[in-house]
């Protein structure tokens, strides 16, 4: 039985009120208006994040199936057709979206001066196309989402970004998209095959993971997807434009680029990788595991010698996102233990990723909306040139030293839960995962620990520091909401694991059940 508030298009309404509200505040608005661009832009993301609870408090926590289901033509004559829904992979990640954008939207209040009508019209669009992203069930409706996310990022970095603006934008689009190449060519490789096979919807995510592929072909695929996802994530060695997009990018830039856009990948693998090419993901599932322990170990060795904090935060967002993909590729060697046991575990695996994925989100969020604070008011991201920050900001440095241990996984902060996981998880299968993925919280507690005793703490290093003031109402109320969401899902995680439990235990389930048949 359908369920009566399914019957709207809540998703839809997700995504294409920011879209269209924000063309039109560009329309209308104009620097001319500023005020009334910012109240709009705050309320219309405010209203979108509203509905997102309402869509989380409507959602079945017990189905794995898709759920506000809509479904129509699109492109009839190919077989395309504009179909939504949400799992709890999906849910979770909508909500990010949301809250993230009147957050952006707040700290951009004082500080954006030009085009600030074209700067959160870019915002409000990308949040409508990123909860396409997260929604879809048609792969070609997945890819536009997937390409058109780019166009607005694009623009923030390139319009409002640093000195060195137009290289980090070249990077970003280059990398991003050619990646994206790779995601096309797979998915229209998998539509021939559903088509040979007759089936009714051939361009259908779910029709994919239904598709009889041989190993072959499953090895083909999976390397397109792993290079489009990969790059998303990013995962070594085609983790480059980052730190260069976010140093160059402004804030709400760096913002939604830590706590939304990186997730994109890791939702890939979850979405495309593991239900459609499970064969091959288990036979080449070591060179993901690899590839997340070195950006566990080297990438936070790379990130102790940053002198630039954005840097210095976007290096530690891939040894960081290093546990996600190690979360989710380990649950393979678990699965082919074959016990109830190692089942648990690659289940907790997966949780522990998918945990790592939101918290993330929100501390790397909290540091470079930290970082955008100190910038606003010195204009320098070096570290050497900050030092006694707490001595004129006590309430900023609060805030501050907070979000730094929680990127560290102090126990009490979201940071902790998801890494813990993991480990616990990596355990189970491979002892040398486990210490491997273990050191981050040494070399976590090492830059965290020394850009808090190098930013903050000391004596006033010069005269622009002794000039400093403290955070504003305004700074408070965006900083203080991440605060609140990082110890509450430190202390009391169980709200996402509930949202997430069904869909990881059917994942899990259907890789037991195909190797229980390859064995047979």
């Amino acid at each position: 039985m359908i369920h009566p508030v399914w019957t709207l298009p809540w998703l839809s309404l997700l995504i294409w009120v920011p879209i269209l509200a924000g063309a039109l505040l560009f329309v209308i608005g104009g620097d001319k208006k500023p005020c009334l661009v910012k109240w709009a832009a705050l309320g219309v993301s405010l209203g979108c994040f509203m509905l997102s609870l309402f869509v989380w408090g409507q959602f079945d926590n017990t189905q794995s199936a898709f759920q506000f289901v809509e479904k129509m033509d699109w492109l009839s004559t190919l077989h395309i057709q504009y179909a939504l829904g949400v799992d709890g992979f999906a849910l979770p990640l909508i909500i990010l979206t949301c809250l993230f954008t009147p957050l952006v939207i707040l700290s951009a209040w004082q500080n954006v001066k030009n085009n600030i009508s074209a700067y959160l019209c870019a915002f409000l669009v990308m949040q409508g196309l990123v909860v396409g992203v997260f929604s879809a069930l048609d792969s070609i409706l997945f890819y536009v989402f997937w390409e058109a996310m780019l166009i607005p990022m694009f623009l923030i970095i390139g319009i409002w970004g640093g000195q060195n603006r137009v290289y980090a934008t070249i990077k970003f689009f280059l990398y991003t998209f050619l990646g994206s190449v790779f995601l096309l060519i797979a998915l229209i490789y998998l539509n021939y095959q559903a088509r040979q096979a007759g089936v009714e919807n051939p361009f259908a995510i779910a029709t994919f993971q239904l598709l009889p592929l041989t190993f072959d072909q499953q090895k083909w695929i999976l390397l397109a997807f792993l290079v489009a996802f990969a790059v998303k994530v990013p995962m070594f060695p085609v983790h480059t434009w980052l730190p260069d997009a976010h140093t160059e990018a402004p804030t709400g830039g760096s913002v939604i680029l830590a706590a939304i856009l990186l997730k994109m990948g890791a939702y890939g693998f979850l979405r495309f990788i593991l239900p459609i090419v499970p064969d091959a993901a288990r036979e080449y599932g070591w060179l993901v595991i690899a590839a997340s322990l070195i950006a566990v170990v080297y990438i936070g060795l790379v990130t102790i010698v940053q002198k630039d904090m954005k840097r210095l935060i976007a290096y530690s967002s891939i040894a960081h996102m290093g546990f996600v993909t190690l979360g989710i590729f380990m649950s393979f060697e678990l699965i082919d233990m074959q016990t109830e046991a190692s089942q648990n575990m690659a289940i907790m695996g997966i949780h522990g990723a998918y945990v790592q994925m939101i918290s993330h989100g929100f501390i790397s969020g909290a540091l470079f909306f930290c970082i955008g604070v100190l910038y606003d008011r010195m204009h320098s991201r070096k570290i050497n040139d900050y030092g006694g920050v707490i001595n004129k900001m006590p309430v900023f440095s609060a805030f501050f030293v907070l979000f730094a241990l929680a990127n560290a996984g102090l126990p009490g902060t979201s940071g902790f839960i998801g890494e813990f996981l993991v480990v616990i998880s990596s355990w189970k299968a491979n002892i040398w995962y486990a210490f491997f993925a273990g050191t981050t919280l040494v070399f976590g507690a090492v830059y965290s620990l020394w850009l808090v005793k190098r930013v903050i703490y000391g004596e006033v290093k010069n005269q622009q520091v002794a000039m400093l003031q403290d955070i504003t109402i305004r700074e408070k109320s965006y900083l203080c909401v991440l605060a609140l969401l990082v110890i509450g899902f430190g202390v009391y995680p169980k709200p996402l694991f509930d949202m997430t439990a069904a869909s990881a235990e059917s994942l899990v389930s259907e890789f037991m059940a195909s190797k229980l048949e390859e064995r047979g």
